[in-house]
């Protein structure tokens, strides 16, 4: 049986790190051809460098071997022009599409925020992504236009998923996201009792990918873009067919 009880009418399709299996991870690059190969959201990690600007990034460290070092302690110039700012992602990146961060420095949200509405995008699509609940609920307490996501594990959650949806509804969180390993369908659907979307990450096979969206996840991060935009075609119109 079909699931059909999704939030996102439509899932979001998001390029993990911009899909970094067809181009280097958080580039221009990756995050241009992500959307030419029909993602509909894109996802990153936002750090701060010491002088204080958001970059694309998603380790600690940048460089190599013998010459690394923390992006917290140097300044935009020190690092590798590779590594975007969130500036320029806004300045570059055109289109219509969802934007999920993984805020790695969690002092960074309020540049994040006033970068997105400096540049106009607006905020019931930008998804901030984190573990800690405080953290997210001290988010939602400054800004109520802001997509919110709880990510953790499973077994991560002292007090149970049922539990966790309840708080996450309460305190305004959007959206849950679980490695695709965690979820099934009565998961799914717990979620959507409590009007909490369900996202999945870490979906790289077919096989995966067309599970989560049986089960009727409402979002799928995977580094294969142009594969889960198939998988969602091949979706749609088998279950046209059905109808």
């Amino acid at each position: 049986m079909e699931a059909e009880s999704r939030i996102e009418r439509t899932p979001i399709l998001f390029a993990h790190r911009g899909g970094k299996a067809d181009a280097p991870g958080n580039t221009i690059e990756a995050f241009s051809l992500a959307l030419s190969n029909h993602a509909t959201g894109l996802e990153s990690d936002a750090r701060l460098t010491k002088c204080g600007n958001v970059v694309l990034h998603h380790d600690r460290h940048y460089g190599r071997l013998f010459w690394r070092r923390q992006v917290k302690n140097n300044v935009l110039d020190a690092l590798p022009s590779t590594i975007p700012t969130l500036e320029k992602f806004f300045s570059t990146i055109k289109g219509n599409f969802d934007l999920s961060l993984d805020v790695k420095d969690s002092e960074s949200t309020d540049n994040i925020l006033a970068i997105a509405e400096r540049f106009s995008f607006p905020l019931k699509r930008l998804w901030l992504c984190h573990p800690d609940i405080e953290k997210i609920t001290a988010w939602r307490a400054c800004n109520a236009d802001v997509r919110l996501i709880n990510s953790t594990a499973i077994d991560r959650i002292k007090e149970g998923p049922e539990r966790r949806l309840a708080t996450l509804k309460e305190i305004g969180v959007d959206a849950f996201n679980l490695h695709f390993s965690e979820w099934n369908e009565g998961l799914v659907s717990l979620c959507h009792r409590f009007e909490v979307r369900s996202f999945a990450w870490d979906a790289q096979e077919e096989r995966q990918i067309k599970y989560l969206l049986k089960i009727g996840v409402d979002g799928i991060y995977s580094d294969h873009v142009r594969k889960m935009s198939e998988m969602w075609s091949e979706y749609q119109n088998k279950n046209s067919k059905v109808s």
